[in-house]
């Protein structure tokens, strides 16, 4: 354990921030990245870095640790990912003559531990296209799938693993997965793993880890238990903050924000009206509760809209189904809880609806942050029940924002039609002449194996259909049971049935339909007398 203070801050600097924003942007390639990571990166229009990623490159391209920390959907996965991707020999590099043969190995070199299954996915995908020129091997391990194909993929050779806490722990116990050869750590979302209540184990994959290494941590908010995680497992960490020089505050200047004060009985009627708002792409609502989710998703698919949901109840087949049509747009509406709120990068997302007010002003950061993404534009609407309305007037203040007293709101308030561009006469059933996207039974379901025991189609209550209905089958095809016969014994002697005891079954059987007679009792009068005792 090495515990040092953190020791600089690097924010932009002032001279940049008097210039305009096109005028301090620079190229990767400037930057010191390999040819090839560079040219896999322009393959997908990639080419100038944000600042997150601009002031985090020289350091860590030195091998120094680092706390980065920038606003959701600023380009933090590149920040830490192209830095990751330089530390791993691979074959590519061997061939180029920057490495020698006996560098290579088939261990991880790197790893990154996130908090959910669906940032897992997003960070392999960014590392995979970043390495794809070098052919880097990425390997995503995380719960609710098989363990077979995972190793798999570590029995034929991993350079990059991306894994959450548990399923990592899982295969580092059973000696599947081996953490000796890792040469840079990273920490996604950090504050997001403690919340969740993965300190511990995120502490014993440290343990398992080499101590020289290269430690980073990066999120977009910093509470003062990942500061101290920070103390005590990175050595020097320069903590980088970085901002766009045109934007202030805590949320990003690209995502026009509205907060109405809506009844939670015209919600429904309200959201089906704001998906019909002009110049409306991708969307997605966020509940606080799984059932909430399940609920809207299918009032909305009742109303004509393509909408899928993403929550807890659904085993992970079905969440990678729903995540897989909206990427695809044969979705265009996806209903989640805050399991989606971090870690779903999607193209196109234009609205972001808080159906429900979110816990704290972290998940409303992480919620509205699916949008105005990467410089491009959004709209963020938060719908405050009646009852919700002092924990938004926290989330307001934390966040300085101006909705301390958001303004009464029905389905039709012609406010709202006007602040978010609802063409005029809009009512809450989408026409049937608008209905063009195939919706989620278009994307095929994939078996993936899952552990836990929930099924891949419902969740919870599908498991429970399905193991009623597999119960009723086996009672139709169950032959009834032969009675076992019993023998009397008395002090481990059997004892021979005497004629009233074999008459027994044919008087009882009589007697079934007779009505009983009363038990008659026996007065006592101090203790009772012992079985087999003269009286």
């Amino acid at each position: 354990m090495r515990c040092v203070p953190l020791v600089r801050t690097t924010t932009p600097s002032a001279a940049r921030r008097d210039q305009p924003n096109e005028a301090v942007l620079t190229t990767f390639r400037e930057l010191g990245i390999l040819p090839e990571t560079a040219e896999a990166l322009e393959a997908v229009g990639i080419t100038s870095p944000f600042p997150i990623q601009a002031e985090t490159l020289p350091v860590a391209l030195a091998g120094a640790d680092v706390i980065g920390q920038a606003k959701t959907g600023t380009g933090k996965t590149l920040g830490f990912g192209l830095p990751l991707l330089e530390k791993v020999t691979v074959p590519a590099d061997v061939e180029a003559g920057r490495a020698k043969p006996e560098d290579l190995t088939d261990a991880p070199q790197a790893l990154v531990v996130v908090p959910t299954r669906e940032l897992c996915q997003q960070v392999t995908n960014d590392l995979l296209t970043a390495g794809k020129v070098r052919n880097v091997r990425v390997c995503a391990i995380y719960g609710g799938r098989s363990y077979e194909p995972q190793v798999e993929a570590l029995k034929k050779g991993v350079d990059v693993i991306v894994g959450t806490p548990g399923r990592l722990l899982d295969l580092a116990g059973q000696k599947k997965l081996r953490l000796s050869e890792v040469k840079a750590l990273v920490l996604d979302e950090a504050d997001e793993m403690l919340d969740l209540g993965f300190l511990p184990d995120v502490e014993k994959i440290i343990n398992l880890l080499p101590a020289r290494r290269q430690t980073m941590l990066f999120s977009a908010t910093m509470p003062g238990a990942v500061i101290g995680l920070a103390r005590r497992y990175m050595s020097q960490p320069t903590h980088i903050r970085a901002t766009a020089p045109d934007d202030e505050g805590q949320t990003v200047a690209n995502t026009k924000q509205h907060v109405f004060r809506a009844h939670s009985m015209d919600k429904p009627e309200m959201v089906a009206r704001i998906l019909q708002a002009d110049g409306r792409g991708l969307s997605m609502i966020f509940c606080r509760t799984k059932r909430t989710a399940a609920d809207i998703s299918e009032q909305l698919s009742k109303r004509g809209f393509a909408a899928g949901a993403v929550h807890g109840d659904l085993g992970q087949g079905a969440r990678e189904q729903a995540l897989r049509a909206f990427r695809n747009g044969k979705v265009d509406v996806l209903v989640c809880t805050d399991v989606a709120a971090r870690g779903i990068d999607v193209e196109g997302v234009t609205h972001v609806i808080n159906y429900q007010s979110p816990e704290d002003e972290k998940t409303y950061l992480h919620r509205i942050g699916r949008t105005g993404r990467a410089g491009a534009s959004g709209v963020a609407v938060t719908l405050v029940d009646w009852d919700d309305v002092p924990r938004w007037k926290l989330i307001n203040k934390a966040l300085e924002l101006d909705f301390d007293d958001p303004e009464e709101t029905y389905s039709t308030s012609a406010h709202l039609y006007e602040a978010l561009g609802i063409p005029e006469g809009t009512k809450g059933i989408l026409p049937r002449a608008e209905r063009t996207r195939a919706g989620l039974g278009a994307e095929e379901i994939e078996d993936l194996g899952e552990t836990g025991g929930r099924g891949r189609q419902g969740g919870r209550s599908g498991d429970r259909k399905s193991a009623s209905a597999g119960s009723a089958a086996k009672d139709e095809e169950r032959k009834p049971r032969r009675q076992r016969s019993r023998t009397r014994t008395r002090g481990g002697q059997p004892v021979a049935a005497d004629s009233a005891s074999q008459e027994a079954p044919a008087k009882a059987e009589a007697a079934s339909d007779a009505p009983r007679k009363p038990r008659r009792r026996r007065r006592t009068r101090g203790a009772a007398p012992k079985a087999g005792s003269a009286e």
